[in-house]
C-alpha cells in the first residue's frame, strides 16, 4: 500500500465519519424543529380554547339582555360553537334548551319573538342533523 492509496483511504473514512456526524446533527435538528411545532400548535389550541370558551361565556350572560340584537348575537354565537367544536355541541344545546324552558311564555296564536324561534330552529336542526 504506497501513501497515494493510503490518503484515499484516509479521505473516503473522514467523509463517511463527516457524513455520519452530518446526519446525526440533521437528525437533532428536525427532531428539536418538531417539537417545537407541536408545542406552538399545542399553545394555539389551547389559545383557541380560551378564545371560544371567553365567547361562550359572554353569550350565555348575553342571553338575557333587553335587546334583541344582543341576543340574537348571543344565539348565533353558540350556534357557530356549537357546530365547529363537537365537544362544546351538547352542553351548548342543552343551555339552549333550559334557557327556552325557563323563558317560555304563551304566546297563544301569537308567533314567539325571532330569538325564541332563533332557538327553537337550531334546536330543531341539531336534531336532524
Amino acid at each position: 500500500m504506497n501513501g497515494l492509496e493510503l490518503s484515499e483511504i484516509v479521505r473516503n473514512y473522514g467523509l463517511l465519519i463527516g457524513g455520519i456526524v452530518g446526519l446525526a446533527l440533521a437528525w437533532i435538528r428536525t427532531s428539536a424543529s418538531a417539537k417545537q411545532a407541536d408545542a406552538s400548535l399545542r399553545q394555539a389550541e389551547l389559545a383557541r380554547r380560551d378564545h371560544v370558551a371567553e365567547l361562550f361565556n359572554r353569550a350565555v350572560g348575553q342571553l338575557a339582555d333587553e335587546k334583541l340584537e344582543i341576543r340574537l348575537g348571543a344565539i348565533y354565537t353558540l350556534r357557530q360553537i356549537a357546530r365547529d367544536f363537537s365537544d362544546l355541541s351538547e352542553p351548548t344545546l342543552e343551555l339552549l334548551t333550559a334557557y327556552l324552558r325557563k323563558s317560555s311564555k304563551g304566546y297563544g296564536d301569537k308567533e314567539p319573538p325571532v330569538d325564541v324561534r332563533e332557538m327553537m330552529s337550531i334546536l330543531r336542526n341539531s336534531v336532524t342533523a
